[in-house]
């Protein structure tokens, strides 16, 4: 019944947020982008191989308050990325060109897994611009478990293992296998990098340049990033608080549960401000 209920609800959901979105041509690269609600400008970034679809059940809830600004990241969904390479930066400088496009200077921002690590390198890239930042399931550098799995996150490892998943990536991906693949060769890329304007492997220092507040989320069951990778970022980054979500993995809760709803109202509540050292 339950899972019945989330269908109806995505699917209502869909219909009522789904509007014509918006293409914007920034550093050769075609993005994709949707509005909704008005107010302070809030950006959702989604991870690796997602596109600003999985953000479409939060919408209700964070444009009551927020013009949130949702974007497939180059070579996400309907963004194109003519070079078939990836890089945080080059997505952070994406995001910075869209903002001017958009003629928004200030603004808030949630990112989940990649776009958390995008969201990073703009927060130390232009760090007053940013007035709060989520950062779910991200990390500052690559761990050697972390790139152990990257590593062996390719196209045809998921094909085998997760063939589901490939679906559904194909339902959200206009350009079907060999865009998915692209994507999962940054991971591949970002593996065998050690090299911060292409990959993530910020210091301590660098971290302490985020001065924003800063709400930074992980399941405590993540396989990529062990429990030690967000106390770092905790303890570095000035004004920042730790939830450390129990039985969670490396994903968001599920919208419409005890911990979605908690989830929810957790970041709206941060991102008001009511939340002090």
């Amino acid at each position: 019944m339950k899972q019945i209920f989330l269908l109806l609800l995505l699917i209502v959901s869909t219909q009522v947020f789904s509007q014509e979105g918006k293409f914007v041509e920034i550093n050769g690269v075609k993005l994709y982008y949707e509005i909704h609600g008005q107010g302070e400008p809030l950006v959702l970034l989604h991870g690796g191989t997602q596109t600003h679809d999985m953000w479409t059940l939060w919408l209700k809830d964070l444009s009551q308050n927020y013009k949130v600004i949702t974007v497939d990241m180059r070579g996400h969904g309907q963004s194109t990325n003519p070079t078939n390479n990836f890089s945080f930066r080059e997505i952070a400088q994406d995001i910075f060109g869209l903002l001017k496009e958009l003629n928004i200077d200030k603004y808030r921002a949630i990112g989940f897994s990649g776009g958390g690590m995008t969201l990073i390198h703009m927060a130390t890239m232009q760090p007053k611009r940013i007035q709060s930042l989520v950062l779910f399931g991200a990390t500052p550098y690559f761990s050697k478990k972390s790139r152990e799995i990257m590593k062996n996150l390719t196209y045809e490892n998921v094909a085998v293992n997760n063939p589901e998943r490939i679906e559904n990536l194909k339902k959200v991906h206009p350009r079907g296998e060999k865009q998915i693949r692209n994507l999962f060769k940054w991971f591949e890329q970002g593996a065998d990098s050690y090299d911060n304007s292409k990959s993530m492997n910020f210091t301590q220092p660098y971290l302490s340049t985020i001065i924003c507040p800063t709400l930074i989320i992980q399941g405590d069951k993540d396989p990529f990033y062990t429990l030690d990778i967000p106390k770092v970022m905790r303890e570095n980054i000035p004004n920042s608080h730790l939830w450390i979500i129990p039985n969670l993995k490396h994903s968001i809760p599920q919208y419409g549960t005890t911990l979605g709803d908690m989830f929810t109202s957790t970041i709206i509540e941060f991102m008001d401000g009511k939340w002090k050292n």
